[in-house]
């Protein structure tokens, strides 16, 4: 009987990541492009674009490669940079509470413009909220 239990464990389909649950690479590069156009085009972003570079194409990458792997996809950003060291790699540009909300802000409406399932969202923006947090330095 415990041979039967283990192997029924054993076969169980395992659980989806949010990578594979969002729709993989093409909905993160959909998310990704959304996230900065909101943050280039959006007054209520100007202070988090203030803090990027006039050309977006080296951040919108970087944010690609991480955000696959944090999700739970390939580990991209680590397989070309390394650990990604978020803290380290953002202590020099100051980031406080009102950057870190603007960024919440461009990630939400990222969200919303790629209709994810209201549960899915609601779970990535608290797990975004905390990643934002530990980037916060200011």
């Amino acid at each position: 009987m415990k041979f039967f239990l283990w192997l029924k464990v054993l076969l169980r389909p395992a659980p989806k990541s949010v990578y594979q649950l969002l729709g993989g690479e093409k909905m993160v590069r959909s998310l990704v492009a959304d996230f900065y156009h909101v943050m280039k085009t959006d007054p209520k972003a100007s202070e988090c674009l203030a803090l990027h570079a006039n050309d977006l194409q080296e951040a919108d990458d970087k944010l690609f490669l991480f955000l696959s792997g944090w999700l739970g996809g390939p580990p991209l950003y680590e397989q070309k940079y390394g650990h990604p060291r978020l803290r380290m790699r953002h202590l020099k540009f100051p980031i406080t509470t009102l950057e870190r909300d603007q960024w919440l802000y461009c990630m939400e409406q990222a969200l919303e413009k790629n209709k994810i399932d209201p549960s899915l969202k609601a779970q990535m923006m608290e797990a975004l909220t905390g990643l934002a947090e530990r980037v916060r330095n200011s």
